[in-house]
């Protein structure tokens, strides 16, 4: 497939920009996979611990291979505990823990390999290389990596962390407008497994939030943009997930889930919605990126997404019983053509 160009090809500091790439699939194990990322890409094996593993020093930067569950890996804050007593038994009841603790979180690794997916956390990559980085999910299929319609129990995903091309409110708004406007249709082009559907971790916009924001005469500032957002959405589990993107903007926001351990501030759109479809033959982070691309296209051509934001509001200002009629058609018409 042709890697599709968006319609800004750099960020505010003219540099080409950068897309991350995470993956999770089951059948291969962390350091089986690790090694062969490294076999791909080049660079150094580290081993962090048994079920996290790092390949250093390629092309692009670190890569992050792991189980993905926190409690199969040691907890980095106890290990880096400093002792306020220098007392030899205070040392050596420290030591003890924290290897109690490595072979605790390595028995539950050891259990539940097999139960929960193994990760692959790339490292941000020029959006026009990600052609290269499609060399790995083919070798993770003829390794026998198993994606999400490999069984009803993986509700497994690709996620894209995606480089804004500015930090200003307008253009914030055009992306998220558009993405709400194009929501349903990337759910239709993806197929969004039935599993990943039940469970919360790609959850859809509320209602309430797309018609607010939809709305042209709502013209926020950043700060009441980003406490709409928090107020609609007190949660990690969006399919755009723009908690890394306001951690980084406001980093001394009070809202607590801007501190968590698992938001992690950066300039990107956290998007979520795709299936690890490791089963289908070419597909990879092109594809995905392509479908992105048509979201950036709106955002960019303002006449349009303004036209298409008053459709959206008209139409659901709409009678429930027509709305509900015509969702009912399109429900038909989405699993005729699967």
């Amino acid at each position: 497939m042709t890697l599709q160009a968006p319609p800004n090809h750099v960020n505010s500091n003219g540099q080409t920009r950068h897309v991350g790439v995470e993956i999770e699939f089951a059948g291969l194990l962390p350091r089986d996979t690790a090694e062969l990322v490294r076999d791909l890409f080049g660079g150094e094996l580290n081993v962090v611990s048994p079920h996290r593993l790092l390949v250093e020093g390629t092309q692009w930067g670190e890569f992050v291979i792991e189980l993905d569950t926190q409690y199969a890996h040691p907890n980095q804050e106890l290990l880096n505990e400093i002792q306020s007593k220098d007392s030899e038994w205070a040392r050596e009841q420290h030591r003890r823990r924290v290897e109690f603790h490595q072979k605790t979180r390595q028995l539950i690794g050891d259990m539940v390999t097999g139960l929960v997916p193994t990760e692959i956390v790339c490292p941000p990559i020029p959006w026009n290389e990600l052609e290269q980085l499609d060399t790995l999910f083919q070798a993770l299929r003829d390794k026998g990596a198993k994606g999400t319609d490999a069984s009803l129990l993986y509700g497994f995903g690709l996620h894209l962390n995606l480089e804004v091309e500015r930090l200003d409110v307008d253009y914030l708004l055009a992306m998220v407008r558009a993405y709400l406007l194009l929501a349903s249709w990337l759910r239709d082009e993806i197929k969004v497994d039935i599993t990943r559907e039940v469970l919360p971790h790609a959850n859809p916009f509320p209602k309430e939030y797309a018609l607010k924001l939809l709305d042209r005469h709502y013209q926020p500032d950043l700060d009441t943009f980003i406490e709409d957002y928090l107020r609609f959405n007190p949660t990690r589990n969006r399919e755009l997930d723009l908690l890394p993107l306001f951690a980084y903007l406001r980093p001394d926001h009070p809202h607590e889930l801007l501190h968590t351990q698992l938001t992690k501030p950066r300039p990107t759109f956290h998007y979520r919605l795709p299936n690890a479809q490791l089963s289908q033959p070419g597909w990879g982070s092109v594809v995905e990126w392509n479908r992105w691309v048509e979201v950036e296209k709106l955002a960019a051509n303002t006449t349009v997404l303004e036209a298409r934001c008053d459709e959206y509001i008209a139409h659901h200002s709409r009678p429930w019983f027509v709305r509900l009629k015509e969702q009912l058609l399109h429900l038909l018409g989405r699993h005729s053509r699967k």
